[in-house]
């Protein structure tokens, strides 16, 4: 399954749409008023499915994930010199990117592949093709990218 992961170009605080490969809207992505980074996720009917919450009191840069209105889990950055390096404590995964910090992949722990998701260049806003192994994936993997795409802001980098 791809989703194309599309920011808004005029918006006061982030706002997302993520299409199919059918160009159809599977979910809509608005930023909250908060202190760091809120996304509120909604599905094709505008019902809300989950939330990714910077938690801004920690050195390195750390999202609270939130399905529905159950916490899950968090993804946080670790600190490394080259490329960089993101854990979730909800699943045994690995999510690494390269230098550039354009490309990610997560794999699980026996290194089968769960999502790649790649930004694409020289567009006027940032605009990730997502490309999930397994459709029960599509959301929490939507989380990952939305969480390192705010990261990436945080840091400057975005």
């Amino acid at each position: 399954m791809k989703l194309l992961f599309k920011q808004r170009l005029f918006s006061w605080f982030d706002s997302y749409d993520i299409y199919n490969e059918q160009e159809e809207t599977v979910f809509t992505v608005k930023g909250k008023l908060s202190w760091g980074h809120c996304l509120e996720i909604c599905n094709s009917r505008g019902d809300h499915v989950g939330t990714v919450k910077e938690e801004v009191l920690s050195f390195l840069p750390r999202f609270a994930l939130y399905i529905g209105g159950d916490y899950i889990g968090q993804i946080k950055k670790e600190f490394t010199f080259f490329k960089p390096v993101f854990t979730l404590d909800c699943k045994n995964w690995q999510i690494n990117g390269d230098l550039f910090e354009w490309d990610y992949m997560v794999t699980d722990s026996m290194g089968q592949i769960i999502m790649q998701a790649s930004k694409e260049i020289f567009r006027w806003t940032d605009t990730y093709t997502i490309d999930i192994a397994k459709p029960e994936n599509t959301l929490l993997s939507l989380m990952i990218v939305l969480a390192i795409d705010a990261a990436k802001c945080s840091s400057g980098n975005g």
